[in-house]
């Protein structure tokens, strides 16, 4: 049995880490602008290169967390298609149901990363999406995926429907929130787990309110649990008729990108493993913090005893239950 299932676009990522004592960058956070100087030579200070995408960051951290894990997902028959393909059998995450495309190209990124911010630049190969029949599992994980998803998750919802004792966590993309939104609140009654951050939440229920009252309104439509992620704020989960918040623990930033994966493959594994919320929240946290402590995605994640080690160097950092 498949412990989880991930639904979503994969890419290749190489990340530039800028040099932070170019004269030539400049980065306001409050207007959320990076600027280079045009046509000039700029020198990178050092890169990487991974895996990523969503789908697959979330299939990396539950697997390195125990569980057993199958991602569906599709890529070109490149050389980044191969070198991705090469990872995930590296990483033991079933491939089955992977679709390889003849004469396609794999979705890939470059992430700029500067002074612990990273701006992405995508490029989206086209992709007219189909859904495999799908194996069982006990949960499935949809997220992010581009133009033409309608398609493909209508089908995720029919087989949702036929498999009432598999359950749906979700973190929709930001095409989806963008020009497919109400497809996106058509399968939140399904939804077991719902993970977004507070720009999302936002987006979501058409509001702007604080996050505490975010909660309550995604879960008015009908997610079981909702989790928001808010940045430095930390993180805020409503469950039944509770609420609860937690701080970040205060590790040095290298790189921000995955950090909310990261969230999600801990706080799911947590779940799965029938732990309480605060120590599903503290999981997430943990896993979290050890991604933005190294560039890229994956690199980062952390196994159960490290994320116990990490809980254990912060005893005063808990999750609060919200009045």
């Amino acid at each position: 049995m498949i412990d989880v299932l991930t639904i979503g676009d994969t890419t290749l990522d190489t990340f530039l880490i800028l040099d932070e004592d170019e004269t030539n960058i400049r980065l306001d956070k409050e207007r959320r602008w990076l600027s280079l100087h045009y046509g000039e030579k700029m020198y990178i200070k050092d890169t990487a290169q991974s895996m990523g995408g969503n789908a697959a960051n979330v299939a990396a951290g539950v697997k390195k967390l125990g569980l057993n894990v199958a991602l569906v997902t599709e890529l070109g028959d490149d050389l980044n298609g191969h070198t991705v393909l090469a990872e995930l059998e590296r990483q033991h995450i079933d491939t089955k149901w992977v679709k390889v495309h003849r004469n396609k190209e794999t979705r890939y990124s470059v992430v700029l990363n500067y002074k612990g911010e990273r701006t992405i630049l995508s490029y989206f190969s086209p992709r007219s999406y189909t859904l495999p029949n799908l194996p069982d599992s006990n949960w499935i994980y949809y997220t992010s995926l581009g133009a033409s998803f309608e398609q493909l998750q209508h089908k995720l919802e029919q087989h949702l429907v036929r498999h009432p004792e598999t359950k749906l966590a979700l973190n929709p993309g930001s095409f989806q929130l963008k020009d497919g939104l109400s497809h996106i609140r058509t399968i939140l009654p399904r939804t077991s787990l719902l993970f977004v951050n507070k720009e999302e939440a936002e987006t979501i229920t058409g509001k702007r309110k604080r996050t505490t009252k975010l909660l309550t309104l995604l879960q008015a439509m009908g997610p079981e649990t909702v989790v928001i992620t808010d940045s430095v704020r930390g993180s805020f989960v409503r469950h039944q008729h509770h609420s609860f918040s937690m701080t970040p623990y205060p590790v040095p930033v290298v790189a921000k990108t995955g950090a909310g994966d990261a969230y999600a493959s801990g706080f799911l594994s947590a779940f799965i493993k029938q732990k309480t919320i605060p120590v599903a929240m503290q999981w997430g946290t943990a896993n979290a913090a050890g991604v933005i402590s190294a560039y890229g995605a994956q690199r980062g994640l952390l196994t159960s005893r490290s994320i116990q080690k990490m809980i254990n160097t912060y005893p005063s950092i808990t999750p609060k239950k919200l009045l």
